[in-house]
């Protein structure tokens, strides 16, 4: 027993002392396999689940070390009965393989004669299943390589898949590193990825995953299909390329609403391939349709219903997720990990900024309250309509116009969920808003002249939220946003990660109701950021000063 920061309980969930000495180097260990579920003041609250030890497990991590973590940080006896139930949920993974023979094919082997009869008494498992070779070996129909492990995941045998990959069709790619290089981390990420086959990569905002995926790239020399949220990140995903690698122009096709090329690197939107047609998905084809050699998934978190579907027939394709977090709003971190496959690297973003690579940031919620007649609207709305009344308050553009004031002279984003509300205040500022109703050669024009500093300010709705790169911005002012979305908040402070050139640190303003579910969604929201070590201050907007830079 020792006086260390965690309070670890039969439950599975630990506690963490904020203030205690170790609790950030105590926070970095437990991450690579608990889950943050509250971020109060001083103390936040941790859950180990099977899904987090078997990423851990996965990536390298055995269950002596996930013990040593515990007992070592805890301040009182870890209970027993957990450190058996850690040590025989981590045993799992693995005990079941998938491997190639090479007389019969695919093949799901066990040396636990037991488990593989308990997968094959399995009624949704059992008809993907062929005979039984021997005891320890099963033949699997090859077309059920992604749907087994999706089933296998959910009965509690995760399977490690070592049935390899095709090579794909060969293209040379090759890394450009004139007047830079990749960075240690990036570097080891791309091998991680490589050496797992297949799996996702973890970093924070403006650390350069695109990067990571031309070094996969690289590596692969195959033709190569990657799989974008818009078309403005397509189009930077193409930019990137063209500047870091020895691919042309020709040699990069955009697969998006308004161009339908197919080269050896082809950049397609979600949108485009989940869009339907007389019920079918006609765009869906194209990611079966070459013999690519690598698949990148950018924004993995992002997928689509119809990408996984369609990704669960995929799986002799390397696979490459990037996402600055795993937290997907739907549950579905179990199909990530089944389909593209499981954590290869995940650095914490305050590692990162203390490398220098992201800027660091100052994150402040700035309270309001509901005028009298608004606060009796929300009090007598219906359920579905409170969020909107108090998130879009009018008291809100008032206290956007006093933070645009005192940050006068830095590159500034108003971010929100409402358009009715954006538009007034883009009106109020003096900024062009930006929607999913602005076409894309006009976004890319605000985009350019935001980075130029010909323009000083954007009104941006959740467009913007994702793989946009604006390296200059150095303030941001969220309104409102998609309830108590963990990965929005995480992406929306991303996008002022980037390093600035003066090293000041980014500046990001939550605006929100005090007393309304304003509030309460705020606190979901800020979970992901509270697990990477960013604490908000709470500020009243009564005491929002209009100039000035410093609190």
């Amino acid at each position: 027993m020792s006086d260390g920061p965690l309070i670890v309980q039969s439950d599975k969930t630990i506690l963490l002392e904020v203030d205690h000495p170790l609790s950030t180097e105590a926070r970095h260990a437990i991450a690579a396999f608990a889950e943050l579920e509250r971020a109060p003041e001083h103390v936040h609250t941790y859950r180990i689940t099977p899904l987090g030890l078997w990423n851990a497990r996965a990536a390298g991590l055995d269950a002596e070390q996930v013990l040593n973590t515990l007992l070592t940080y805890s301040r009182f006896p870890v209970p027993h009965p957990l450190l058996i139930d850690i040590e025989e949920t981590m045993s799992r993974y693995g005990r079941l393989r998938l491997e190639k023979d090479p007389v019969h094919g695919l093949v799901l082997r066990s040396e636990d004669f037991p488990v593989l009869e308990e997968v094959h008494r399995a009624k949704k498992i059992a008809p993907m299943l062929g005979p039984r070779i021997d005891p320890q070996t099963t033949v699997v129909h090859s077309s059920q390589r992604g749907a087994l492990k999706q089933a296998l995941l959910k009965i509690g045998w995760p399977a490690e898949d070592r049935a390899g990959y095709v090579d794909g069709t060969p293209h040379p790619i090759a890394l450009e590193e004139r007047g830079w290089t990749l960075r240690p981390y990036q570097r080891v990420a791309a091998e991680n990825f490589w050496a797992g086959g297949s799996g996702v990569v973890v970093l924070p905002c403006g650390a350069g995953k695109t990067l990571v995926g031309a070094a996969a790239m690289a590596q692969s020399s195959t033709t190569a299909l990657i799989l974008v949220t818009n078309t403005v990140s397509a189009r930077q995903w193409r930019d990137e390329l063209l500047k870091r690698t020895t691919l042309t122009e020709d040699e990069i096709g955009e697969y998006s609403g308004a161009v339908k090329e197919v080269r050896p690197v082809t950049i397609a939107t979600y949108q485009v391939l989940t869009s339907k047609r007389g019920g079918l998905y006609p765009h869906l084809e194209l990611l079966d349709a070459n013999d690519w050699g690598l698949i990148i998934y950018d924004e993995v978190h992002l997928l689509p219903a119809p990408i996984f579907r369609m990704t669960a027939d995929l799986q002799a394709r390397r696979r490459l997720g990037l996402t600055a977090t795993l937290v997907r709003e739907d549950g579905r971190e179990g199909e990530v990990f089944s389909l593209i496959g499981p954590k290869r690297y995940d650095a914490p973003w305050k590692d990162i900024e203390a490398q220098g690579y992201i800027a660091p940031a100052d994150c402040v919620e700035v309270r309001v309250d509901l005028p009298r007649d608004e606060r009796m609207a929300y009090a007598m709305a219906e359920e579905a309509d409170k969020y909107r009344l108090c998130a879009a308050s009018e008291t809100k553009t008032a206290v956007v116009e006093k933070l645009v004031a005192r940050h006068a002279d830095e590159q500034l984003l108003v971010i929100g969920q409402f358009l009715d509300q954006l538009a007034e205040i883009g009106e109020r500022i003096g900024a062009p808003v930006i929607t999913g109703a602005t076409s894309v050669k006009e976004r890319q024009r605000l985009f350019d002249a935001f980075r130029a500093g010909e323009e000083k300010r954007l009104v941006v709705s959740k467009v913007a939220n994702f793989s946009i790169d604006l390296p200059e911005a150095s303030v941001a002012i969220q309104v409102s946003g998609s309830f108590g979305s963990r990965q929005e908040e995480a992406q929306r402070l991303g996008r002022l990660l980037r390093p600035k050139s003066d090293g000041r640190a980014a500046r990001f303003y939550a605006l929100v109701a005090r007393d309304t579910l304003d509030q309460d969604f705020a606190a979901k929201r800020q979970r992901f950021l509270a697990e990477q070590g960013y604490a908000y201050r709470i500020l009243d907007a009564n005491d929002v000063p209009s100039t000035g830079s410093g609190d």
